[in-house]
C-alpha cells in the first residue's frame, strides 16, 4: 500500500514500525520511526492508517487517540470492528474499516470499505483515494457485510492459488513434466483472470463459451460441478471463513 501511495505522490508522512529497517526505500517524503513518541507533537495528519496485527490493537492504538480530533483512521485490521477501534481511540473517532486483498501488491487488489457515522464526506473521499492506489474500491454501509467480503475477496487469492496448485499437481499426475505443468497452470489461471477482467460477460457465460458439448471441458466439468463436488465445497468454505471472521471480531 505504501508503495502505491508513493507512486501517486505521498505528502510528508511518518511510518511507525517497530522494525524501521523493514520499510524499504524511505525517502524525503517519508520518515520511518520505531515508536509514535518520535513523531513531532505538532504533526497533524489527515489520515492515520492502522495496519497493526489485530491482536496488537489493544496495546498499540490508544497512543494514537491524540489524532482523533482531526484525522480519519483507516483500518485494514481483519476482524476489528469500528466500535472496538473507537473504544481504543475515543468514542467519536472517525473510522473507516477496510478489507483489501493481496493483489494490492501489483495494484490489482479490491478493497471493500465501510465508514463510521463520524466520517465526513471529505474523509471518505480521502480514504477512497488512498485505497484506489492499490486497486478497485467498493463501499458498503452495513459493517456486518465485511465478514463475507473477507471470506470472498480477502481470503479469495488463496483459493485461486490453490486452484493453480491443484491443476499443476494433476498435470504432473498425467505425465506432464513439473516445469511445464507449473507454467501451464500459472498462465492458464493468470490469463483466464485477465480475460474475465476484460470481458463484459459473466463468469458463467465465459465458462459456457469454452465448453463444447461432449468435449473435454464438459467431461471435466461434469466431475467438478457434481452436487457434492466443487460448488458444495466452495459454499461451505465461504461460510466457514465468514464464521471465522465473525469470531475474530468478537
Amino acid at each position: 500500500m505504501l508503495a502505491g501511495w508513493r507512486e501517486r505522490g505521498l505528502s510528508a508522512s511518518f511510518a511507525v514500525d517497530p522494525a524501521p529497517d523493514a520499510v524499504r526505500n524511505a525517502g524525503s517524503d517519508l520518515t520511518v520511526v520505531a515508536d509514535l513518541s518520535a513523531v513531532p507533537a505538532d504533526f497533524a495528519p489527515a489520515a492515520v492508517v492502522l495496519a497493526v496485527k489485530p491482536q496488537s490493537a489493544a496495546e498499540a492504538l490508544p497512543a494514537y487517540a491524540r489524532f482523533a480530533g482531526s484525522a480519519v483512521f483507516l483500518s485494514i485490521m481483519a476482524g476489528r470492528t469500528i466500535a472496538g477501534i473507537q473504544a481504543l481511540l475515543g468514542g467519536s473517532a472517525a473510522v473507516v474499516r477496510a478489507m483489501p486483498n493481496t493483489p494490492a501488491a501489483v495494484r490489482q487488489g479490491i478493497t471493500v470499505a465501510t465508514p463510521s457515522p463520524t466520517v465526513t464526506s471529505a474523509q471518505r473521499e480521502l480514504c477512497g483515494d488512498l485505497l484506489r492506489a492499490i486497486g478497485l474500491v467498493e463501499w458498503v454501509e452495513r459493517e456486518a457485510l465485511l465478514d463475507p467480503v473477507t471470506a470472498v475477496s480477502g481470503s479469495g487469492p488463496a483459493y485461486v492459488f490453490l486452484l493453480a496448485e491443484l491443476m499443476e499437481q494433476a498435470a504432473i499426475e498425467q505425465g506432464i513434466a513439473p516445469d511445464l505443468a507449473r507454467i501451464l497452470a500459472r498462465q492458464t489461471v493468470a490469463g483466464s483472470g485477465a480475460l474475465l477482467a476484460a470481458s463484459q460477460e459473466s463468469a458463467a457465460e465465459l465458462r459456457k463459451a469454452v465448453t463444447s458439448p461432449g468435449g473435454t471441458t464438459q467431461a471435466a466439468l461434469e466431475v467438478l460441478m457434481a452436487p457434492d463436488a466443487v460448488p458444495k465445497a466452495f459454499s461451505e468454505a465461504i461460510a466457514a471463513a465468514t464464521r471465522r471472521s465473525r469470531e475474530l471480531a468478537g
